[in-house]
């Protein structure tokens, strides 16, 4: 086979909201066709219609556009290999469902759900498990075990029959995973999958062959569960003639839940407070809203580098990636075999490296909507400096809120606990003496309040720490908040004199 250009897709079904699962084989895919300077394609797979959402592919295609994932081609954009949607596609299909049928590599068969049940039961009352195989087909009634006028004449009368893939008897199917090296499937354990089903439409498996051929992609790079299908999508490359030309398959490890045994669920994220699914979904049929990572506060760089390090590993100590750099670092090579995982405390961390990083410009930016909403109308310039001052202690935007509120309003209760550590009984006269020497100090900048502050504290013989923690509790109702005389110089003079004056009148009650 002659070197290729990388080819890759992404092909979810929209069922509902993407899971980040979903999103991160997204995001290996995307890394990998973008580090070997490839394309990323969208397919929406949407041939079983009975499940189908409204408004779950334009969800699909928003948490993409999110996290900083370009689509190369797909249903928006468009491209040589459309369209991009396989019920778009179905015409496609029945002339290769046709063409494996006439090869001998698949049969019509015409049982009825009432027919298969009866023969899953009769093997469960003899303690055994149903399968349509090699073993079984020949009691079945399909074209393998009917004469050619018998099961001719059933499709011409418009009996419904699904099409079965016919699985060889006592072979060994074996293959190169790029994750999982060599693996090798026993046919005699696999059963006769349906590739057409009686109303027109593909399964998964020949849909997604015939795609995958069509589009040209290169390299299948999806979820471990779909490893045991491997050995029917290599047998249908082969059967369908396209050996020369079958992608480089890998399957990536599952994201574990934060804690036990099994894949990470939405059950999980319900259960211990944290989003599974990109954005927010509500459900269409229930109404019931899932939060999701970005209405929660993150920023997409910190959800797509903590995605990335669920299963690859860069081989180094750096754990902060930007999309560029992941694109440069990742490969197959270092996705681990194993399950990965999800630890809820070690995103909030990134999305608190990615919220220190900002510029206290942007963080303004960010900052600025949640003041209006609160009706406070402050300057872009001052909002910056007070997110400077406290980004070091939130992991979230609407965290700076709760670390600089007193910025923008004064206090009107104190923390009991602080009132009753740090305001004794002098201490309101010595923050009256404190209100009146302020009143006199002229330069309004921090250094030049702090100076004649401490140099008159210390003329008084006070304690530093006492005056400066009753002195907080005036300026902030509690024993938090950044350096005091920037908090003075930004809420002014007036304002400060008049906080000391109020906690006098009020702590003391």
């Amino acid at each position: 086979m002659s070197e290729r250009k990388v080819r890759v897709r992404f092909a979810p079904s929209p069922t509902g909201p993407l899971h980040m699962g979903g999103v991160r084989t997204a995001l290996f895919n995307y890394l990998f066709a973008k580090g070997h300077g490839g394309d990323f394609l969208l397919r929406i797979e949407d041939t079983d219609q009975n499940r189908y959402v409204p408004g779950a592919e334009e969800y699909i295609m928003e948490s993409l556009a999110w996290c900083g994932m370009k689509i190369d081609e797909g249903p928006k954009e468009g491209g040589p290999h459309g369209p991009y949607r396989q019920s778009e596609r179905k015409e496609l299909y029945h002339q290769y469902a046709e063409q494996l049928v006439a090869g001998g590599n698949a049969y019509y068969a015409f049982d009825t759900p009432e027919e298969l049940e009866a023969a899953r039961a009769e093997a469960e009352a003899k303690g055994e498990t149903f399968t349509y195989n090699a073993a079984t087909r020949g009691n079945m009634k399909n074209s393998l075990s009917l004469t050619e006028a018998e099961w001719k004449k059933l499709i011409a009368d418009g009996v419904p029959a699904v099409v079965r893939f016919r699985m060889p008897d006592n072979e060994s199917v074996t293959e190169d995973d790029l994750i999982r090296g060599r693996v090798t499937f026993e046919t005699s354990l696999l059963d006769d999958k349906v590739l057409y089903k009686a109303d027109g439409m593909p399964t998964y498996h020949l849909a997604n062959v015939v795609d995958d051929h069509l589009m040209e992609i290169t390299h299948v790079i999806r979820g471990e569960e779909w490893l045991s299908s491997m050995p029917l999508h290599v047998l249908l490359y082969r059967a369908l003639g396209w050996s020369d030309t079958m992608p480089r398959f890998a399957h990536l490890p599952l994201i574990l839940k934060p804690v036990g045994k099994g894949k990470l669920s939405k059950r999980d994220g319900d259960k211990m407070g944290f989003p599974v699914f990109p954005l927010e979904w509500k459900d269409p049929k229930s109404g019931e809203i899932s939060r999701g990572y970005r209405e929660d506060g993150y920023f997409p760089e910190a959800f797509i580098n903590v995605l990335a390090l669920l299963g690859w590993n860069p081989g180094t100590e750096q754990e902060l990636f930007s999309m560029d750099e992941l694109v440069n670092a990742f490969s197959l090579e270092r996705v681990g075999k194993s399950g990965s995982r999800f630890d809820p405390e070690k995103t909030k961390w990134f999305n608190h490296q990615y919220l220190v990083a900002r510029s206290d410009e942007e963080l303004a930016e960010l900052f600025l909507p949640f003041l209006r909403e609160k009706g406070i109308d402050a300057g872009q310039e001052m909002v910056a400096r007070i997110c400077g001052m406290v980004k070091e202690r939130c992991n979230f935007v609407p965290e700076i809120w709760e670390q600089s509120h007193f910025f923008f309003e004064a206090p009107t209760d104190y923390d009991a606990k602080v009132v009753k550590k740090r305001w004794k009984e002098g201490t309101p006269a010595m923050m009256t003496e404190i209100a009146d020497f302020l009143e006199t100090v002229e330069n309004w900048k921090a250094p030049e309040i702090k100076e004649p502050f401490s140099a008159f504290v210390n003329g008084k013989e006070w304690g530093f720490g006492a005056v400066m923690n009753a002195f907080r509790l005036c300026l902030v109702g509690g024993g938090f908040g950044p350096d005091l005389f920037e908090i003075c110089e930004i809420i002014g003079k007036e304002e400060t004199i008049r906080r000391i004056r109020n906690g006098v009148a009020n702590i003391s009650r």
